[in-house]
């Protein structure tokens, strides 16, 4: 900050540091050792700031796991459209979603303290009673993920989108069975083997 920059920008940055600090305490703790038993103190206490900090910047605990969703499903996103760029073809970018994938679960085995647990989003989402606003950010998620495979699959299946989004929720199915497999195992190998099954399906169109 400059000498000239007023003196109440401080407590706007300090709130946004905060912010940040209790979002990475939470995604910790929420991904190794679940929602329901991660306690308001072990997330202040983790971040380094008081109790008042964390209701200064979530409305409750509730807003604290939708954020902590929401950006899950970004961090996601970012991973997808890395893959995205390196992707020539339609094949190539249904296959994306999948490397996406691969890609979250080797970044959750190196930041969490407990290795792969498999999708954070379904991990909060099977927690959440029916009706929580946390299981919508989920759900959409999910929907999203299989939209974007519909439109890849769409480009190798032209004037046949009927049959194009039935493909694409047959690889939804084998992209989250296989999530759900690998989590259970603690690796993602169960992942790699839902791309080859992928590959082969596409070849096949």
């Amino acid at each position: 900050m400059s000498d000239t920059e007023p003196a109440t920008a401080r407590p706007g940055r300090r709130r946004g540091a905060a912010r940040e600090r209790l979002l990475a305490a939470a995604a910790r703790r929420f991904y190794a050792d679940g929602v329901a038993a991660t306690g308001i103190d072990t997330i202040t206490a983790e971040a380094g700031v008081a109790k008042m900090s964390l209701y200064n910047n979530f409305a409750s605990k509730a807003d604290l796991v939708s954020a902590y969703l929401d950006a899950r499903h970004e961090e996601w996103l970012g991973l997808y459209r890395q893959r995205l760029e390196a992707a020539r073809d339609g094949r190539g970018r249904v296959l994306a979603v999948f490397d996406a994938y691969a890609d979250h679960a080797d970044r959750s085995a190196l930041s969490h303290d407990r290795g792969f647990r498999g999708c954070g989003l379904l991990n909060a989402a099977a927690e959440l009673p029916v009706g929580d606003r946390g299981r919508d950010v989920v759900r959409r998620h999910k929907e999203e993920v299989e939209d974007l495979l519909a439109g890849h699959v769409e480009e190798l299946m032209p004037g046949r989108p009927e049959e194009a989004r039935g493909v694409a929720e047959h690889l939804s199915f084998l992209l989250e069975g296989s999530m759900v497999r690998a989590g259970l195992e603690g690796a993602g190998t169960r992942l790699r083997h839902a791309r080859a099954m992928a590959a082969g399906l596409l070849e096949r169109l």
